[in-house]
């Protein structure tokens, strides 16, 4: 698993999420539940992890969504 995205925001974590599966490519949210451990607040990233053979046409899906400043 490759790490495409790091992010706070749970609008633009769902919509990438969108547009991957869409696409054809799973996906996986690291870090979700570690909102226990912070308090709710929203302080750590979730990390969205995809597949070392699909990284690369994540990237693309994303740059065509003009989503390439979310990338790691």
């Amino acid at each position: 698993m490759k790490e495409l995205l790091r992010t706070n925001n749970p609008v633009t974590l769902s919509f990438v999420e969108a547009l991957l599966r869409d696409a054809g490519i799973n996906v996986m949210v690291a870090d979700q539940h570690m909102s226990i451990l912070e308090g709710s607040i929203g302080v750590l990233p979730r990390r969205l992890l995809v597949e070392n053979d699909d990284h690369n046409q994540a990237v693309r899906v994303l740059n065509e969504a003009g989503l390439s400043d979310e990338l790691c």
